[in-house]
């Protein structure tokens, strides 16, 4: 559980910073109002290495694995990425746009890059994640909301159905509201997965 989060520039003081490149300026006068949840593993399946802070700095090594190959040049990142075990890094100073979205849209608004805050589980789709990360997650959230006008919390597969499936099936909507508690309203009535 995260405790006492301060802020100095977008950066939370509690994350271990780990600054990534890939970002940009938000439009201008943009309230962030979107959390989005997403989930990865390098390669996929593999545990607690070192591989996503590599990808989302750009010094991943494309031959170091097979699967490096598929995403050979990818220029990503978000805002923060929550270990297995909890941890807490920080890529992309809330205050600007991380590149974690993609093409992407919700409730008509295209663009979430543009006014959302990514948070990247490490984990599978189809995989169960782990107890600590929800508390990670959950005082996340919290923290955000005392520092940004957050008002929605979703899932990458409902900004960009058919094209994303992130979270995935084993992200469990129901347990992040039980710990979220009074700020479980943050999370809408989310769509069926297609």
């Amino acid at each position: 559980m995260l405790t006492d989060p301060t802020w100095q520039d977008g950066w939370l003081n509690l994350a271990r910073p780990v600054p990534s490149p890939n970002f940009g300026p938000r439009p201008t006068r943009m309230p962030i109002e979107m959390v989005v949840i997403h989930s990865i593993s390098l390669p996929p399946g593999r545990y607690g290495g070192n591989e996503v802070e590599l990808l989302f700095t750009n010094q991943l090594d494309w031959s170091a694995h097979p699967y490096f190959e598929t995403i050979r040049g990818a220029e990503v990142s978000a805002h923060f990425y929550i270990r297995r075990d909890g941890e807490l890094v920080q890529f992309v100073s809330a205050n600007d746009r991380a590149w974690h979205a993609g093409q992407s849209t919700w409730q008509g608004r295209d663009n979430c890059n543009d006014y959302s805050i990514g948070i990247e589980l490490e984990g599978l789709e189809d995989f169960a994640f782990e107890p600590q990360q929800y508390a990670t997650l959950a005082s996340l959230i919290q923290a955000i909301q005392q520092a940004y006008p957050i008002t929605t919390v979703v899932g990458h597969e409902h900004i960009a159905p058919g094209r994303k499936k992130d979270p995935g099936s084993a992200f469990d909507w129901g347990h992040l509201k039980t710990v979220l508690a009074a700020d479980a309203h943050l999370i809408p009535a989310l769509p069926p997965r297609a």
